[in-house]
């Protein structure tokens, strides 16, 4: 049987553990930054094409916990990694309510201008990037702030748009869905998304291999092998993963798409675990990333 003292002694282990858990959830988004490796050569990949992919997903800019200071120094490290191509994947936005301060959509666009890149710095949006602009909601469409803000410091917004590049004289395309979850559902109005794919795909007019970038990894099922490659993020990795398992993520799959490089039906995707927080301030094995993807 356990003394009264042993028990006080396991409440307070117990309460201690609790603490330094609960701290080093709050301070990973803050503090840790890792790289996230992938190298795969997909089926109808053109020989000889070597890519390499840097890609940003679900920055959430916001005061403390992604400040513009913090946004530039990923952008630093995002190209340390020397890509030929940079991949934002949309989110710039926070949606959380726990911040000390709003950021400006100016002010993380300016930061997210020091990306750089031989093929350039590519973007499409994310649902957050639709949910917290109130005048596109009222209005159900239009062009979101994010777009604005990204177009005039040169960085290129793919809104169901797919544009041919070249490396070395070898062709590919690139090519962007609009956001799935884009006008939230309102009394007497259903969720609208405004994600054309086959609208974009028809935009391809060669045997070039095709990169696609889509917010949400939900999409994935209905992407034909003619895409080579898909990239998403939303999920964050779970933003909480305990022993490898996501108790929530934002997908109708589950953990499906939850995180990471899946293969279905010989087609490729990459979710990347992201670099912000959406709903609390924390994450937890599932630290911020930056994805580096060498293709060929």
């Amino acid at each position: 049987m356990i003394s009264r003292r042993g028990f006080f002694k396991t409440v307070g282990a117990s309460f201690l553990s609790m603490m330094a858990l609960g701290s080093y959830a709050v301070a990973e988004p803050l503090v840790r930054l890792r790289t996230a490796r992938y190298a795969l050569t997909p089926p109808g990949w053109t020989p000889g094409l070597k890519l390499r992919i840097v890609a940003l997903a679900d920055f959430h800019a916001c005061q403390p916990w992604m400040p513009a200071e913090r946004i530039v120094s990923i952008c630093e490290q995002a190209n340390a990694l020397q890509p030929d191509v940079v991949l934002l994947l949309g989110d710039y936005v926070s949606g959380m309510r726990l911040v000390t301060d709003r950021m400006a959509p100016d002010v993380w666009a300016q930061a997210l201008s020091t990306l750089q890149a031989p093929l350039g710095v590519h973007a499409v949006l994310g649902n957050h990037d639709w949910w917290e602009d109130a005048e596109v909601q009222r209005q159900g469409g239009g062009t979101p702030a994010s777009r604005r803000v990204l177009e005039a410091v040169g960085i290129p917004v793919y809104s169901n748009r797919a544009l041919r590049l070249e490396k070395e004289g070898r062709g590919f395309w690139l090519a962007g869905v609009e956001d799935q979850l884009a006008i939230l559902p309102r009394r007497g109005h259903p969720e609208i998304r405004k994600d054309d794919l086959a609208g974009t795909l028809a935009q391809v007019t060669d045997a070039a291999p095709v990169i696609l970038m889509a917010h949400e990894p939900d999409i994935f099922p209905q992407v034909p092998g003619r895409v080579s490659l898909t990239l998403s993020g939303h999920t964050h990795g779970g933003q909480v993963r305990l022993f490898g398992y996501a108790p929530v993520v934002p997908s109708r799959f589950g953990d499906r798409y939850v995180y990471g490089h899946v293969r279905e039906g010989g087609r490729d995707l990459i979710v990347s675990g992201g670099l912000g927080c959406s709903g609390l301030p924390i994450r937890f094995g599932a630290p911020p990333e930056i994805v580096a993807i060498d293709l060929g």
